[in-house]
């Protein structure tokens, strides 16, 4: 069957078409024989064909992706800078491993940068840290505070050294105020919005931070009382929602979290 059969076009049309091609790539991609009747393509035509092919792949890929039944729409989850990466991603993995058919979106941020978002509609689900029972959530768990510093490191009696979180953040509203509260001179020596650069801040002596106990490492000290640090008020880690009525896939995840982290 001839290439014009084929296409369903005329033998003059598909050397136009063809000559036009050539034209257009500075090439030539067919090559006769003096009958004119056996043709090969050159190199370059081998090349392009290769690429045609690929093209045509895609294209047909993407056609039976459009008409595959409707996927969910993506689940987007808001996550606190200050929580356990490794311990949420855990959880999302084993979440995935039950429901296969769902896609989550993770965000970062700010516990207030997440309510924001969640109002604005930007993200379906958060988990925030907060002041115990500042608003309505689907669940919340408790959060034990604890001073720490490096495990060799000397407190500084003069002048408490913080590595914090930025404004805004619940720990470093806890640290300030409970210093203020006693008197205790304080200065920022290190701030960070990563858990992970104030876990490390601390470990090597830098700065005291405030930290949940579950985030206290091997590398880390307690400080209490008896080092001149007062008890800390629990802080709230709450699981919230959009406005928005829950799909699916968004009531299977919230449901997934409130078991997962009060384990």
């Amino acid at each position: 069957m001839s290439a014009a059969e084929r296409v369903h076009r005329t033998q003059s049309t598909v050397s136009q078409q063809i000559s036009k091609l050539e034209d257009n790539v500075g090439r030539a991609l067919l090559t006769r024989d003096r009958t004119g009747k056996r043709v090969s393509p050159t190199e370059h035509g081998e090349i392009l064909a290769a690429y045609a092919r690929r093209l045509l792949a895609i294209a047909q890929e993407a056609e039976d992706m459009l008409s595959a039944p409707t996927v969910l729409a993506p689940v987007r989850v808001g996550v606190p800078e200050d929580f356990n990466a490794q311990r949420m991603s855990a959880m999302l993995s084993d979440f995935l491993a039950i429901h296969p058919g769902v896609r989550l979106d993770t965000v970062s941020g700010m516990s207030t940068d997440l309510h924001h978002k969640l109002h604005l509609g930007e993200i379906d689900i958060a988990l925030v840290k907060r002041e115990p029972g500042s608003g309505e959530c689907i669940a919340s768990w408790p959060e034990s505070l604890v001073w720490v510093t490096g495990k060799t490191a000397m407190p500084n009696n003069e002048e408490v050294p913080l590595a914090v979180f930025p404004q805004g953040c619940v720990y470093r509203q806890r640290a300030v105020r409970a210093l203020d509260k006693i008197g205790k001179r304080w200065r920022v020596v290190f701030g960070s919005h990563s858990l992970t650069g104030i876990q490390a801040a601390v470990a090597s002596g830098l700065g005291i931070s405030v930290l949940p106990t579950t985030a206290v490492l091997p590398e880390h000290r307690a400080l209490g009382e008896a080092d001149g640090f007062p008890p800390l008020p629990p802080t709230e880690l709450a699981l919230v929602s959009s406005p928005m009525p829950l799909n699916t896939a968004q009531r299977q995840l919230v449901a997934f979290l409130a078991d997962s982290i009060g384990k």
